[in-house]
């Protein structure tokens, strides 16, 4: 770019070897528009305010910033001698992404009361919830979508059964003429991980009921590194670490203006894709379970009441699915037995074991997932060869 018949010369590679968005001159200028222009496009598409929507790294990075970020403040705010300071109590799927299972346990570690939600039926068993909520319960995190067995979490009951229980605690309250001593009185808030939904369901946050929500790029695209946690202003969060002021002083790092962008498209055209892409992919899921279920004997399904079409999840009792997950690698076909964060656990899925209670239906599971590049033919070839590989294994384990 020339001024005036001078070519610009970049002299800011401290800050970056691109304009850095924190910056004030022209390439900080045009890398924060960048920057803030991807941020209203995912506001608009999740149907919240701008300055809602917090950068991050990806939805690991997001999950411990609204669950330890919103703990961690309330207990900050209210000051060392407030009464219930050491009380508070959070509720959280056990079935959840680790990013939300490990990060509860470092708030137990903190001295925090947790308990996992009641689940019945592949469903948040909301009638035991409304006993479990106390005037201390601060927050409940959970996601919207299992990543491994595919089922469809009732956020949205969960969030009504929150909030009918804070209202009955609080005619409660005033009818008792109780003075409320507990600073964190005012309701838990709901916190969902829809990392899993955006392919095939709405990703509103109205349409989950959450107060704040993980999303990640990398579940819908082709692009890592990005992520975003919506959460209104007026919740109160305070940052994981520092190193400065970015994103509202939540998430201290330079911005990245191209991942952003790119994560606001990947968002667009999932949306419009949606319901073309939910349809052939209930079609290929009915077609797969049929032929799978045919060629391959002693299976189980874990399907709940309500699924995304785009992922299966079977259990293989009897058999060593990482070696059936070695065969159909060698044959052209990437296929897993649990969460890719979890891959070292030797006791199988968790998610499963969480839903069925059957220890060996976990340690036998297998996922398929697929997204819009995945063809029937593909799907049909893949059961084949689970097919072919489950033989081989059957056969191996009766010499």
């Amino acid at each position: 770019m020339r001024i005036f018949g001078k070519k610009r010369v970049y002299l800011d590679y401290s800050a970056g070897a691109e304009g850095n968005p924190s910056s004030s001159h022209e390439e900080g200028r045009r890398a924060k528009k960048a920057l803030e222009d991807a941020r209203v496009a995912i506001a608009r598409l999740i149907e919240v305010q701008s300055d809602d929507v917090i950068f991050t790294s990806g939805a690991t990075e997001s999950n411990a910033l609204a669950i330890l970020g919103h703990v961690r403040a309330l207990r900050a705010n209210a000051g060392m001698d407030a009464p219930g300071r050491n009380n508070m109590h959070v509720l959280y799927l056990p079935s959840s992404h680790a990013s939300i299972v490990e990060n509860i346990k470092i708030l137990e570690d903190e001295g925090i009361t947790i308990e996992a939600l009641p689940i019945r039926d592949y469903r948040v068993d909301t009638d035991a919830l409304a006993k479990m909520v106390r005037e201390e319960t601060v927050l409940v995190a959970m996601d919207a979508v299992c990543g491994e067995t595919g089922v469809v979490w009732n956020t949205r009951e969960v969030a009504e059964t929150l909030k009918k229980a804070h209202l009955m605690k609080n005619d409660f309250s005033r009818s008792q003429e109780l003075t409320v001593q507990n600073h964190f009185s005012s309701g838990a808030l709901l916190h969902v991980d829809a990392s899993q939904a955006p392919l095939t369901e709405k990703i509103t946050r109205d349409h989950f009921g959450a107060d704040m929500l993980t999303l990640d790029a990398s579940k819908i695209g082709a692009m890592r590194g990005c992520g975003v946690l919506i959460a209104h202003r007026t919740i109160p969060l305070i940052p994981l670490y520092g190193g400065g002021g970015q994103e509202r002083g939540l998430r201290p790092g330079t911005g990245a203006p191209e991942l952003a962008q790119s994560f606001a498209a990947a968002l667009r055209a999932a949306a419009l894709g949606r319901e073309s892409f939910r349809a052939s992919a209930l079609a290929n899921r009915a077609s797969l379970i049929e032929l799978i279920s045919k060629s391959v004997p002693n299976i189980y399904i874990q399907e709940g009441r309500t699924q995304v079409p785009n992922i299966l999840n079977i259990s293989l009792p009897g058999r060593d699915t990482d070696y059936i997950l070695a065969l159909l690698d060698e044959d052209g076909f990437a296929a897993s037995s649990r969460s890719a964060c979890e891959t070292d656990s030797e006791s199988g899925s968790r998610a499963v074991f969480a839903l069925t209670g059957d220890s060996e239906r976990a340690r036998a599971a297998l996922r398929i997932s697929w997204g819009p590049d995945v063809r029937a033919r593909d799907l049909d070839r893949f059961s084949t060869a689970l097919a072919r590989a489950t033989a081989f294994v059957d056969s191996t384990s009766q010499r």
